[in-house]
């Protein structure tokens, strides 16, 4: 078999925010597929990167009071940290705001312009006279032209599906400072996309995509394709275009470039060739793994972009789609909303690792995780039918025989192992795992059967049948070694402990067919317990308490935003005294309230921090929400709401009633 030379990526976890399944999802599929590639012998690099660039980030930073700078570098760390308890085995993890990229997003930007690809062109956008910057569209609501649903964002409406532009919106609010934006233009710069109409359609249909995305571009390529704005105004956090003060590259632009950036750290660590691997005529490999949500990016802009600036298109880009749990959207309100870190404080990566791999299509369908068939299925398939070979043979082995394996191995079913390989191998060439684990686990309903035919505990029993017993177990101590070779793609953690048990180097694609005779083992120690599910209770219920209701999804809140009338009159709205208000430690925005209603006390958290100081607040009369079911937060429990309103930062009011109101009275 040929050596191949593949570079492999994942697509950049934003620096504002922790890796939740959605990210170990797409980062899992590809680690597998690099794990697979290696065993079968071929260089397979794997980078990623962070991506740090844009309003947010800048935004995020002022908020907490650090730099942009630090608050990625901060980030990255946590990224990076999540990723390798999870054993996703990149070779570099970098950062967009990297030298690497600066440089190249320069070199690929010079180049699209040489090739007359720029061209530049007045555009008027919404304007924050009070941040003095444009907004984004994210950064701006307000209602929407067609339905007149409020607090719909600058590009499209949740509640009706309408597309527009922002400037078209009723109303327009920043959401930055809650000032109304005016209309300003701006010179902006644009990547010629119209141009590449042909050239696209042709690589779209060039087998580097699944149809069903080739499909969905055709759409686009069909209606033609608009030139690419390709700049942002100051204040940015981000790259400055070449001789254009004040302008920067949007964070698309330069956010795939970091796949680049990132494998030439690699290369000039490991004294590799980089243009080996992006030249136009390179015989190796690019393989691209992305969420269906951004293939327009990797599949339009991207090959348009590199080819005109000289460099090599993917070879792949395969999509995914996303992530449900119990058949639905993840909710931080549900507690579905799970992060890595919540989910590694309470069991074991590979158990996840295992049921996203028996999930994998290779398709760009969402995968669901139904969390009673997570529990079952890891149980019955690795530690029911897997591990479960290897302590049921070994201790015979190691008790009865010195851990010494039989002299020969001829059981025909270790043939099947061998025969299975190529098929299996297919089906993770092409991203089918769940095919491959269902192939792995029909040979190991095999091997189970053969071991429970014989009942080696049996025999050990009768006399003269000591040989018999060591050759069945010895069988199965093979079979466990195939099993074992054929899942360490997707369990590298459970393959270097069986290594060890089995006393064998690391294992190699080709081991599964091969079986150790006349071998001594080592002691057997367990190398995977069952699921509890009152650990994947704790799991959701921590969930919750990280994500209180107040910041649940962007796409949550939408569904949710109807309420009927009957649910609205159940709401008691009454005036309470504040007793006493208190910092909360180690919380950015909460501040603890003690509320006083005509002799009741209620302790409830707020998110007022930045706008009070406790120390004015006691006394006050306030309005609070005094039938809400006590919730459990990360610092305590909140026994109701106060109600507030305003923008948002320094500028939230709590509601006050009028002179007259007493604390326990009803507002209606």
């Amino acid at each position: 078999m040929e050596k191949r030379r593949i570079l492999v990526t994942s697509a950049l976890p934003n620096a504002n925010g922790s890796i939740h399944l959605g990210h170990l999802m797409e980062h899992i599929q590809t680690d597998i597929w690099v794990r697979f590639q290696r065993m079968r012998g071929h260089e397979c690099i794997y980078v990623c990167a962070d991506d740090t660039h844009g309003t947010a980030t800048m935004l995020r930073a002022e908020e907490l009071g650090t730099t942009p700078e630090d608050l990625i570098k901060e980030v990255n760390a946590e990224h990076q940290s999540d990723f390798r308890d999870f054993l996703i085995s990149h070779d570099n993890y970098g950062s967009t705001h990297s030298d690497e990229n600066q440089a190249l997003s320069s070199l690929i930007y010079n180049r699209l312009n040489e090739a007359g690809q720029i061209a530049t062109k007045s555009v008027d956008q919404l304007y924050d006279p009070e941040k003095e910057m444009f907004l984004a569209d994210r950064f701006i609501v307000g209602s929407c032209p067609k339905c007149k649903s409020e607090n719909q964002y600058g590009d499209n409406c949740e509640v009706c599906g309408a597309t527009y532009d922002a400037t078209d919106l009723i109303d327009p609010v920043s959401k930055i400072s809650g000032a109304t934006p005016v209309l300003k233009a701006s010179k902006h710069f644009f990547f010629a996309l119209s141009n590449f109409n042909e050239f696209l359609g042709d690589w779209t249909r060039s087998g580097t995509l699944q149809d069903q995305v080739a499909n969905k571009l055709s759409e686009w390529l069909d209606a033609g394709l608009q030139d690419w704005d390709i700049s942002r105004d100051a204040p940015y956090f981000g790259f400055e275009i070449p001789g254009e003060p004040g302008k920067y590259f949007y964070v698309w632009l330069d956010a795939p470039i970091g796949y680049m950036a990132s494998f030439q750290r690699w290369c000039s660590e490991n004294n590799v060739n980089f243009d080996d691997f992006w030249k136009k005529d390179s015989d190796c490999e690019v393989h691209h793994f992305i969420g269906k949500d951004i293939v327009n990016f990797h599949a339009l802009f991207w090959p348009a972009m590199l080819d005109t600036a000289g460099f090599r298109t993917p070879t792949r880009v395969q999509a995914h789609g996303f992530v449900t749990v119990d058949g639905q959207k993840m909710s931080k309100s549900r507690g579905t909303f799970i992060n890595a870190r919540t989910y590694l404080d309470h069991l074991d990566p590979e158990y996840l690792r295992y049921y996203f791999a028996a999930k994998m299509s290779g398709s760009v369908d969402d995968l669901d995780i139904n969390l009673e068939d997570f529990v079952q299925r890891v149980n019955s398939d690795v530690v029911g039918k897997v591990v479960n070979i290897a302590s049921r043979c070994a201790g015979f082995i190691n008790k009865q025989f010195d851990g010494q394996l039989s002299a020969t191995a001829d059981n025909p079913l270790l043939k099947a192992f061998a025969d299975a390989s190529d098929g299996i191998a297919e089906h993770y060439e092409h991203g089918d795992y769940g095919k491959a684990l269902r192939e792995v686990m029909a040979l190991a309903d095999k091997a189970n059967q053969f071991i429970d035919e014989h009942k080696p505990w049996v025999m050990i029993k009768e006399e003269g049948k000591r040989d018999e017993v060591q050759q069945v177990c010895s069988d199965g101590i093979n079979f466990f070694k195939g099993l074992v070779t054929f899942l360490k793609p997707v369990l590298p953690g459970l393959a270097e402990k069986s290594e060890a048990f089995l006393n064998v180097p690391t294992l190699s694609w080709s081991d599964a067919g091969q079986p150790l005779v006349n071998h001594q083992i080592n002691k057997f120690k367990p190398l995977m317990t069952r699921i509890e599910s009152e650990k994947v209770e704790a799991i959701v219920s921590n969930a919750k308490d990280e994500a209180p209701t107040d910041e649940a999804t962007e796409t949550e809140q939408a569904e949710n935003q109807w309420i009927q009338f009957d649910d609205f009159a159940k709401i008691d709205l009454r005036v309470a005294r504040i007793a006493a208000a208190v910092h909360v430690e180690g919380a950015d925005k909460l501040l603890q309230l003690t509320l006083d209603l005509d002799g009741e006390t209620r302790h409830v958290f707020a998110g007022i921090k930045a706008a009070y100081h406790p120390e004015d607040l006691v006394g006050k009369l306030t309005v609070m929400v005094a039938n809400l079911a006590p919730r459990k937060m990360k610092f305590g429990v909140s026994e109701g709401m106060v109600l507030a309103a305003g923008p948002g930062g320094e500028d939230i009011y709590l509601l006050e009633p009028h002179d007259g109101a007493k604390p326990g009275m009803k507002v209606s």
